[in-house]
């Protein structure tokens, strides 16, 4: 490769691991594309070495130490346009069978021997079993792929004919539900998929027959109209908006060639096969191919954070042969033989055909809409996808939906009061059979039920519609289920909404969750889960970026066997300089004064070599792009003005940033980088590098090189990377090799303990036959439209074998603020804080340690074995070391016993540990005693995530406290949580700030995305979204707390508050011989729970706090409510239905005795319960409420004037037959009399019952109310003997 061709950006990385097209990968595929991750995060340790399964190939890269990975997972996409581009997902041959590995996905052939073949196997069918698990909505990747037989043609400057051969879709995009024709069938369609709807929809269909029309029928339809139209008017606004949006973007205007000339053309008219003209910082309007770009050597930048979220710039090349092109303004001919559109946004193959050259595209070709052109003037395109074909838009999935744990709960409870209803139902209608037979011979002479008229007129002799008694049986049963509807609560789904929305609010304007250092706000990104905040019980956690700030510091260095950073000082300015300028970093960067001295001082031959390629590999083997500012500084003092220029790098990846700037800081400066070349200044010389070839940092090799050439035309590989593939590369041929090779892993092993991330550096030179040898081989992978990346993966081998090690280098990656704290609140509180992390095993316990995650008192059980057989003795010899019993050997209600006695036991107060493991008798009482912490690195989980093994995995970590496991990938992470959620029923939630984080945040039942450096993958796929991980323990502590208390209580209210008066019409109805009569008017009925009743609930349900935000903070085992399910349970709903039934009684027989000799007529009875059952429940509702507030004195009350000026209005109509009714009832003391002792007698149980239980029983949650109360108090009095004393 010559220095004209394109280097690649590390965006090319590999978006997710690489599965077979087969079958399996449809499975694979909801899961495979959320795990998708930028080099940024394979870039670091983090994801670098969270694939754990090498095999080895059979076929061996003569003079290699190492044999090639070949057939392995893909490379990280390439740097350059031949630079280890991407292969798609691709149909494997017939002749072929793949087979995909859990933790690095290779691909095998079937030739392989039998070991590697069996363990390949065993992977894939963890793969496959964990893909049949996880059924969230996911983007999934197309199996669109690229054959010869066929490609997507497109003819440059030539739209009319691309398009009218393969008439691809137009580059307007619409991203709105509805039009106006479609609104309202589409609307309603989806609203009523809601069962409870459906019901209510029958109900008002019956109610329209005539011998059931219990209501008006117009009433009879209002709820479920007043309910579909909040409902269409909230999706038609949302959908106007976005209507409003795609506008908008589609009359956006871009610079289109036409005529000769770059003229502009709305968005929406541009067609595949035009050229566009891009502009600084211009928004890229559809997926273009790069021809040209403002720098000669064809480089742009670009910032793709509409796209996934990332701020730093990436960096995107033109082809030499189109860039000399466009400079010289020649005509825009050629032909672009690409792949179909597909969501993988970090692949792209195609081949171009310009003046008579083929040649290979990739993704560092290609730009993408919703991308920005930054630091670059101009850039001109070739648009290849438009309009919905893009990729953006292919991508542009919604997050899978959650449902509330609270809400399914709340289903079973509504199946119940289903039954209920049914069973009065039929009560009414048997009455009503046994009532008819009674009286059959009387029916032509009673009031209701004569067949014939005898009044006077035409009507006279004539026949009612009287049925039969079995017709009539059936008319009541339904007539019933109308009369009755109400007790399955309508109203309770928007006001979950209402409320939810409401605490929503409050979360987010929590100035105790608002990171000051980023400026970033709690994001509530799901409305439908509040209230599993409350119940957590288990916690999966990232830890780089999360537990940790993923701002990297570089500390440490071992160069040529000695180790280097033990007293660091800062230094803001870089190096010595070319001859009096100097580089001042935007970031301060602490130097080791030692290593600077022993990097100018005089120096063996290989001591001075090994010193200098090692800060060479640093400053040279990235994909860093340095932006040196116009300006300089004045910061270094008067002597020195205008000596110092500032510089910045941009990177994909924080470890790279961190190692470039460590470089500079000691004297190797990278200032500049173009397509071809770099340039650096070395000590104040400027030395000018021609960059061959770069292989990016892939999840299976787990390390990067670059071919360099130097002035002297010497050739060299610069490699860095994991300790675990790396070692394996060296050459080790003399006690010297040997000797540095030990001292430099006892560094890596200090530096891992002190909680560091490592990387090792190596080089060596190429021969003339080598470069040739590899410039061949990259010639013929680079240009391959099949199999491409295996090809590079093994040119990549060719290379990176027989190295000189140079040392290693270590990063700290310091703690956010207060996460100990939070550890141990939350831990207190009874949920378990699992670690998921790609980083060393070493450095994970270091970090584990620091965060009091991991405590010196805890056994630790180490998991790390290289088979299947290894696994399991290791699981079986660890639980029968500690006496851990077996699931399947336990009773079967252990499930159950172990929520009632693990779950929920309460914590002692010298515990360290959330959870009881169930030990055996008879072992020792110091380790019954310890709490267990299970340490288990990624490739063990590739064995023991089998069908046999996960049984034991499973049983081994619930009886940990503490479960970390190392060097894990995405679907790992998933895998993990999936274990958890499918064997308890315990709530999980998932926190993570990379995108290899998306797979286990989604398949949390919570997921929360922390704002941090690697983008916003993991908000956007989040439920909830905050700046620091520490906030979490407010949230969940809280307002999980305050929702879970909330939203139980409503739930069970909103149930009492519709079954008491559901079962005072019943008694009324008993009492009617069984004939459906209503004493209530239709629009009291209807308004009893839209809004008589309504507002209270929402009120309490959004500012209702039974503690306060301190105490719940002080005391964190408070908490443990909700895994107890304090709030709300089926006790607790059989307990309330109970109280319901006395209450109904009370309301109903209390105004029947009172009025009994009295000439009171049947709508003054009615219009009495009416007030009295509002007056009842608001008066209940104020008995349960904690925190009096204006607001909530305003909703309460007033619901209950609000309801009496509803009752003038309606009995002031003269139509109705209830007319006048409430002014004659409002003189009569007998009436307000008759409305209080039904509120007392009918709430005296319910009284009693609470202070008998506060007394004898109390909870944890009185006490500590109680205990406020106390404080208050004695601050109250505290104040007022200060204040008589002064």
């Amino acid at each position: 490769m010559t220095s004209g061709h394109p280097l690649l950006s590390s965006s090319d990385s590999p978006s997710a691991p690489l599965v077979p097209s087969s079958s399996l990968t449809k499975n694979l595929a909801r899961i495979s594309s959320n795990a998708s991750f930028s080099s940024s995060s394979l870039d670091n340790n983090d994801d670098a070495q969270s694939d754990l399964l090498e095999v080895k190939d059979d076929v061996a890269v003569s003079g290699c130490s190492e044999k090639p990975l070949e057939n392995s997972t893909n490379l990280a996409g390439p740097l350059g346009s031949r630079l280890l581009p991407q292969f798609p997902l691709e149909n494997p041959t017939r002749d072929r069978r793949r087979l995909v590995s859990w933790g690095a996905m290779e691909l095998h052939n079937e030739t392989r021997s039998s070991g590697t073949l069996e363990i390949s196997q065993g992977s894939s069918r963890v793969q496959a079993k964990l893909s049949q698990r996880i059924r969230h909505k996911s983007v999934q990747f197309d199996d669109n792929l690229l054959h010869d037989d066929n490609p997507r043609l497109i003819y440059i400057n030539d739209p009319k004919r691309t398009n009218d051969k393969y008439e691809f879709t137009g580059n307007e995009i619409r991203t709105s539900k509805y039009t106006i024709i479609t609104f309202l069938p589409k609307n309603l369609f989806i609203q009523f998929h809601r069962v409870a709807y459906l019901y209510f929809l029958a109900i008002a269909a019956l109610n329209q027959l005539p011998p059931l029309a219990v209501f008006g029928r117009t009433v009879s339809l209002f709820p479920l109209l007043f309910v579909l139209c909040v409902t269409a008017i909230k999706d038609g606004y949302e959908d106007w908006r976005r209507h409003r949006s795609d506008r908008n973007e589609n009359n956006r205007e871009a610079l289109v060639f036409q005529s000769g000339q770059f003229q502009p053309k709305k968005w929406k008219h541009i067609q595949v096969g035009e050229v566009l003209k891009i502009c600084a910082d211009d928004t890229i309007p559809c997926d273009v191919v790069l021809l040209g770009t403002s720098d000669p050597s064809g480089i742009a930048y670009i910032q793709t954070m509409n796209l996934d979220g990332e701020s730093n710039l990436k960096t995107r090349y033109a082809r030499q042969e189109t860039t000399s092109a466009v400079c010289e303004g020649c005509t825009f001919l050629g032909l672009i033989r690409c792949e179909q559109p597909n969501r993988n946004v970090y692949e792209f193959t195609a081949n171009m055909e310009f003046n008579g050259h083929k040649f290979p595209l990739s993704q560092s070709n290609i730009v993408l809409r919703g991308c920005q052109l930054k630091n670059t003037a101009w850039a001109i395109g070739v648009v290849v996808y438009a309009g919905q074909e893009t990729k953006a838009m292919l991508n542009s999935a919604a997050s899978p939906s959650k449902r509330s744990k609270l809400e399914s709960y709340m289903n079973r409870e509504t199946l119940w009061l289903s039954v209920f209803l049914f069973v009065m139902c039929a009560v009414v209608a048997t009455g009503m059979g046994l009532w008819l037979m009674r009286h059959k011979g009387q029916i032509d002479t009673l009031a209701y039920y004569r067949k014939r008229y005898y009044s006077d007129g035409k009507e006279n002799g004539k026949t009612y519609r009287f049925y039969g008694i079995p017709m009539e049986i059936f008319f009541s049963f339904l007539s019933s289920i109308i009369v009755f509807q109400i007790m399955i609560p309508i109203s309770l789904y928007i006001t979950m909404e209402l409320v939810r929305l409401g605490q929503s609010y409050f979360m987010i304007e929590d100035r105790h969750m608002f990171d000051s250092s980023s400026g970033s706000r709690f994001q509530c990104r799901s409305l439908n889960i509040n209230e599993d905040l409350g119940q957590i019980r288990y916690i999966f956690s990232d830890k780089t970026g999360t537990l940790t700030e993923n701002k990297m510091e570089f500390r440490r260095a071992s160069i040529f066997g000695r180790s280097f950073g033990t007293s660091l000082q800062e230094a803001n300015v870089a190096g010595i300089g070319l001859g009096r300028k100097r580089w001042k970093l935007k970031s301060e960067i602490s130097v080791d004064n030692e290593l600077v001295e022993f990097l100018h001082k005089d120096l063996s031959e290989n001591d001075r070599i090994a010193a200098h390629e090692f800060f060479l590999t640093l400053a040279a083997c990235n994909t860093v792009v340095p932006i040196v500012s116009n300006g300089t500084s004045s910061s270094c003092g008067k002597s020195e003005l205008d000596d110092v220029e500032a510089i910045d790098y941009q990177g994909e990846s924080p470890d790279e940033q961190a190692l470039v700037s460590a470089a500079s800081a000691y004297g190797y400066t990278l200032f500049e980088r173009t397509s071809g070349h770099i340039v650096m200044d070395v000590n104040g010389e400027k030395l000018r590098l021609d960059v061959l070839g770069l292989h990016e940092f892939d999840s299976v090799r787990k390390r990067m090189s670059v071919v360099i050439r130097f002035p002297n035309n010497t050739v060299k590989v610069l490699v860095k990377g994991a300790d675990t593939t790396m070692f394996g590369t060296l050459a080790n041929d003399s006690e010297r090799d040997d000797h540095l090779t030990r001292s430099t892993q006892s560094h890596l092993s200090e530096y891992s303990s002190e909680g560091l991330r490592t990387l090792v550096v190596a080089a060596r030179d190429l021969t003339d036959e080598q470069l040739e040898q590899w410039q061949s081989m990259y010639e013929d992978a680079s240009t391959s439209l099949t199999d491409r990346s295996s090809k590079l993966r093994q040119t990549a081998a060719l290379i990176e074998c027989n190295l000189k090690l140079l040392g290693a280098t270590a990063i700290e990656d310091k703690l956010q603020d207060g996460v100990p704290e939070a550890i141990e609140s939350l831990r207190q509180a009874g949920i378990k804080v699992w670690v998921l992390t790609g980083d060393k095993q070493e450095t994970a316990i270091s970090i584990g340690l620091s965060c009091k995650l991991l405590t010196a008192d805890m056994q630790q059980i180490i998991i790390n074995g290289t088979s299947e057989d290894e696994c399991r003795n290791l699981l079986a010899d660890s639980m029968a070391k500690y006496g851990v019993k077996s699931s399947n050997k336990r009773d079967p209600s252990f499930k159950l016993k172990k929520n009632a006695e693990n779950g929920y036991l309460e914590i002692p107060g010298n515990a360290k540990t959330s959870c009881v493991p169930e030990w055996n008798g008879g072992k020792e009482e110091g380790k019954m005693n310890a709490p267990l912490a299970l340490i288990i690195d990624g490739n063990s989980l590739v064995y023991i995530l089998e069908k046999d093994l996960e049984l034991e995995l499973f049983d081994l970590a619930t009886s940990c406290s503490v479960v970390l496991c190392c060097r894990v990938a995405p679907l790992q992470k998933a895998g993990i949580v999936d274990l958890i959620k499918t064997r308890t029923d315990d709530m999980t939630l998932a926190i993570g700030d990379g995108a290899n984080d998306v797979s286990m945040i989604q398949m949390a039942d919570v997921g929360v995305g922390i704002c941090g450096q690697e983008g916003r993958q993991a908000v956007m796929a989040s439920d909830f979204a905050m700046g620091q991980f520490r906030f979490l323990k407010t949230l969940l502590l809280v307002h999980g707390h305050w929702n879970y208390q909330r939203v139980g209580y409503m739930i069970l209210y909103n149930f009492y508050r519709n079954a008491v008066f559901v079962l005072m019409l019943f008694w009324f109805i008993l009492s009617t011989a069984f004939s459906t009569t209503s004493a209530l008017t239709d629009w009291s009925s209807v308004f009893y729970s839209v809004i008589y009743t309504s507002l209270p609930t929402i009120v309490v349900g959004i500012l209702d706090k039974d503690l306060s935000h301190r105490t719940l903070l002080q005391y964190p085992k408070l908490y443990g409510a909700g895994h107890r399910h304090e709030a709300y349970n089926l006790h607790l709903f059989w307990i309330t239905m109970l109280d319901t039934v006395w209450q109904s009684l009370v309301l109903f027989y209390v105004p029947l005795f009172t009025y009994k000799d009295s000439s009171i007529d049947i709508w003054s009875m009615g219009s009495l319960w009416t007030i009295a059952v509002v007056v009842l429940v608001n008066v209940h509702l104020a008995m349960d409420v904690h925190r009096w507030v204006f607001i909530t004195q305003i909703a309460v009350w007033g619901s209950i004037i609000i309801t009496y000026a509803c009752m003038v209005v309606l009995d002031s109509i003269p139509v109705f037959p209830n007319y006048w009714t409430i002014y004659h009832l409002a003189k009569s003391p007998t009436y307000w009399i008759a409305i209080l002792l039904i509120t007392v007698v009918a709430l005296l149980p319910r009284f009693v019952f609470k202070v008998v239980n506060h007394i004898f029983w109390p909870s944890d949650i009185q006490i500590a109310r109680e205990a406020e109360v106390l404080n208050r108090q004695r601050k109250h009095l505290s104040s007022k003997q200060d204040d008589s004393s002064s």
